[in-house]
């Protein structure tokens, strides 16, 4: 009562084959690794996309004043330590900071603007800069400091 091993094609005691070829290649797909990939990448985007909005590299000072609530994004006008002006990423000059406010202001003068000086930046500067805001009519202006650590 043996079976023979190499009798005829399925005898009945074997296990019978699809389609009847053997080495038929696997048409399905293996989505485990490609979803693994993904589940990365989204990671990894999601921890990187905050740092790439930084701007323009200030020390801000420090004060006890709590953060501000904004739905939309403000526009920044930014001074650095050898008194250069940045609108938002790009470099201005003091007599162009009004023409290109009022360009890219997208709810006109009610338009939220933050001035970030540096602690090592003029005084003087700084307050050119937010003269020449006002002065133009824009009325919604803010500095921006960080929060003062305890310790």
């Amino acid at each position: 009562m043996g079976m023979s091993a190499g009798g005829a094609k399925n005898s009945g005691g074997g296990r019978r084959r699809r389609g009847g070829r053997r080495n038929a290649p696997v048409s399905e797909i293996n989505v485990t690794p490609l979803v693994d990939v993904m589940l990365v990448l989204l990671i990894i985007f999601m921890v990187a996309a905050p740092m790439m909005t930084v701007g323009v590299p200030i020390d801000l000072p420090e004060t006890q004043a709590t953060a501000m609530n904004s739905d939309t994004q403000p526009i920044t006008v930014s001074v650095n330590p050898a008194g250069e002006i940045y609108l938002q990423e790009t470099a201005i000059g003091l007599d162009e900071v009004v023409p290109k406010l009022e360009a890219i202001a997208t709810t006109g003068y009610s338009e939220r603007i933050y001035v970030r000086g540096d602690t090592a930046a003029a005084y003087g500067v700084v307050m050119q800069v937010m003269a020449r805001i006002s002065s133009a009519g824009f009325k919604n202006i803010g500095l921006v400091t960080l929060q003062e650590q305890e310790q």
